[in-house]
């Protein structure tokens, strides 16, 4: 076997292997360098068999190019590797963070550890990540919750002053 062949038979299965290696591992660059592979097979086809099969082994590379697209997007989409990676519910499914916690807001709980000035408190028996109004609040102290800005809870301490402010107490 020649080296030109040799040449041929690597980038041409490298260049496959590649482009299949894109599907798990996606951002571009397998797959470019997949495509790139599989020209550099063209034109070593010009060196391993000459300019008239040359030109006939690239014409049949961009064909079963062409073939391997359309029998992907036909049917990979129905494979159980496909249904495993793709998402199976449209966004408007799912639920957003915030509306649940801003129920949170007036609620009272107990620093779990200590908040510097971030932390997890447990509020209405479940753990939450806290932010602290500014001060540093030890493990153990009563916490209040007084805002929800997105996904961020505001808390201060759950103090006597801190009731007779007009938050719910």
């Amino acid at each position: 076997m020649s080296n030109a062949l040799q040449n041929y038979i690597m980038l041409l299965v490298l260049g496959v292997l590649l482009l299949g290696a894109e599907v798990f591992l996606p951002g571009g660059v397998l797959g470019v360098i997949g495509a790139v592979c599989l020209v550099g097979a063209g034109i070593a086809g010009f060196y391993a068999f000459g300019p008239q099969w040359g030109v006939i082994s690239v014409l049949a590379l961009v064909i079963a190019a062409g073939v391997g697209i359309a029998l992907w997007i036909r049917f990979f989409p129905r494979t159980i590797l496909a249904k495993k990676l793709a998402l199976s519910k449209s966004g408007a499914d799912f639920k957003s963070y915030p509306d649940e916690l801003r129920a949170l807001i007036g609620r009272k709980g107990t620093a779990i550890t200590a908040l510097r000035p971030s932390g997890i408190a447990r509020i209405d028996n479940r753990r939450v990540d806290v932010v602290t109004d500014a001060d540093w609040i030890e493990e153990g102290t009563p916490v209040v919750v007084i805002a929800v800005e997105g996904v961020r809870i505001l808390v201060q301490r759950d103090a006597p002053e801190a009731r007779t402010e007009g938050r719910p107490s």
